[in-house]
């Protein structure tokens, strides 16, 4: 979190704090209404995808249900540090609903990870090209990345292995069962699908800006997105602003545009996740009832995953 802080203020004091009140400025009502539109399609395809992933690891799960935990998690990513909170609590709520946490906190891992797996994958070439363009030393940085990104494997691989064979056999056992060629185009199909929303939402927050929508920006989208991924956002503000500031200036635009689309996306995205209150408030009015309604009894506070796949 605190390199989150580091990153956003040390963007808005080297490109102006200007910038960041532009690209606040440009949201007005029309483009948060197509923002939320765009937003509800996203996280119907995220609820779809998390879905598939549970049935393959043996844990049924509601889509009615999985979609009000999406925006639920969506909601509290935007407001609290890390961007993972949200995603944490409906993994547990999942996990609970089935007596068995691990293997719901897996299927939310697994859920996610391909999310960012196909993301880091179409924005590789965008990188590769910059890097061409830029000469040896954007080389040297993408190579220095490619490092990074095999050293974090490379820990990941070991963390497993000194949790023993058990841990080891459970995550061959995952794969294994996400790893069917269906399951597989399933997931890419709809990891692609999410991705194209988050793309427009940024396209959507470009053209508030002023810059005018065109196929030379998917490269720095792609980029500011797989920034904005990195786990030491603040409620996703900090990396991703940095990336923006840069990428943009690789299509001769200017940091501070760069730093003004970002904000813009910022507080769209946040805009997209306003349901999510209606979930809580929703949620939370069921359980009082059902707490005064059954007195003595022990019932959590509804959670949608529970209900749905009691439902099930």
């Amino acid at each position: 979190m605190i390199g989150g802080v580091v990153v956003l203020v040390a963007v808005v004091v080297a490109v102006g704090p200007s910038a960041a009140g532009r690209g606040l400025r440009s949201v007005d009502p029309a483009t948060v209404a197509a923002a939320v539109a765009v937003g509800a399609v996203g996280t119907a395809l995220a609820a779809l995808r998390w879905r598939v992933v549970s049935d393959r690891l043996g844990l049924p799960l509601a889509w009615r249900g999985a979609v009000a935990e999406c925006y639920r998690a969506q909601l509290l990513n935007s407001v609290l540090p890390g961007g993972v909170v949200g995603d944490v609590g409906r993994a547990v709520r999942q996990g609970r609903a089935a007596d068995d946490v691990a293997r719901g906190l897996r299927a939310v891992v697994w859920e996610r990870s391909a999310g960012q797996v196909v993301l880091a994958l179409c924005a590789l070439p965008a990188l590769t090209a910059v890097a061409v363009r830029r000469g040896s030393g954007t080389v040297l940085e993408v190579v220095g990345a490619a490092a990074l990104v095999a050293a974090g494997a490379w820990w990941v691989r070991g963390a497993v292995r000194r949790r023993g064979r058990p841990a080891v056999a459970v995550v061959r056992t995952d794969l294994r069962a996400l790893a069917a060629p269906r399951t597989v185009a399933a997931l890419t199909g709809l990891s692609l699908a999410v991705l194209a929303t988050h793309v427009a939402t940024l396209l959507l927050a470009a053209r508030a800006v002023g810059v005018a929508p065109s196929p030379r920006l998917l490269g720095p989208v792609l980029l500011v997105l797989l920034a904005g991924g990195l786990p030491i956002n603040v409620a996703g503000w900090g990396p991703r602003e940095g990336a923006a500031a840069w990428a943009f200036t690789t299509v001769g635009l200017s940091p501070a545009t760069g730093l003004a689309v970002a904000v813009a996306y910022g507080a769209l995205g946040l805009a997209a996740t306003l349901p999510g209150l209606l979930v809580v408030a929703t949620r939370g009015r069921r359980g009082r009832r059902g707490r005064r309604g059954r007195r003595g009894a022990v019932r959590p506070v509804a959670a949608p995953v529970e209900e749905e796949t009691a439902r099930a």
